[in-house]
């Protein structure tokens, strides 16, 4: 079992552990670990990694009780998880005959996944970035001298940046 999923299982409540670990197979647990990889090389909480990797190993949807029990997280994390992969289009909700919960399937598509990834993760901090770099060139219009001088190359740079990223980020989508 991997060592890494183990502590955090622990950490979440180490009463489940046992049971949680026992319900998931050693590749269930190794593909939960990488999600969980991804999740923090981006920036994400660590209990979306687990949600999504779970649903990504789940054959059937799963109600969130079920979610909640197997990576022994907590309601909210998992309430919390749910939501946010919903709203990035990771995660799907679907509907069960005979059952009234919630149920939720991974979205399997890479380009899915990314697109829905870029466009309600990255869109808004660009656009957020605009207003940003107009209120340091302000800020930075209120320097004196050579702090001003200072300030103002790197205002360019973060221009630079922003207008680089703005103009990569439709072509990675496309290329997904």
């Amino acid at each position: 079992m991997s060592v890494f999923l183990v502590d955090s299982l622990a950490q979440s409540d180490p009463d489940s552990l046992n049971a949680s670990a026992n319900s998931l197979a050693e590749w269930e647990l190794a593909t939960i670990e990488l999600f969980v990889h991804a999740a923090q090389l981006i920036g994400i909480p660590k209990s979306m990694g687990q949600i999504y990797g779970l649903l990504f190993c789940s054959e059937e949807p799963l109600p969130m009780d079920a979610i909640i029990e197997r990576l022994a997280i907590s309601k909210g994390s998992a309430s919390q998880g749910l939501k946010t992969l919903r709203q990035i289009g990771a995660v799907q909700t679907v509907y069960q005959h005979g059952d009234r919960r919630d149920h939720y399937k991974a979205e399997l598509g890479l380009r899915r996944l990314f697109s829905g990834f870029i466009a309600n993760q990255m869109g808004p901090h660009l656009d957020n970035g605009v207003r940003r770099l107009e209120h340091i060139a302000e800020l930075t219009g209120q320097l004196e001298n050579e702090a001003r001088d200072v300030a103002e190359e790197r205002l360019k740079i973060l221009r630079n940046w922003h207008n680089k990223t703005s103009k990569l980020l439709p072509l990675v989508q496309k290329i997904l």
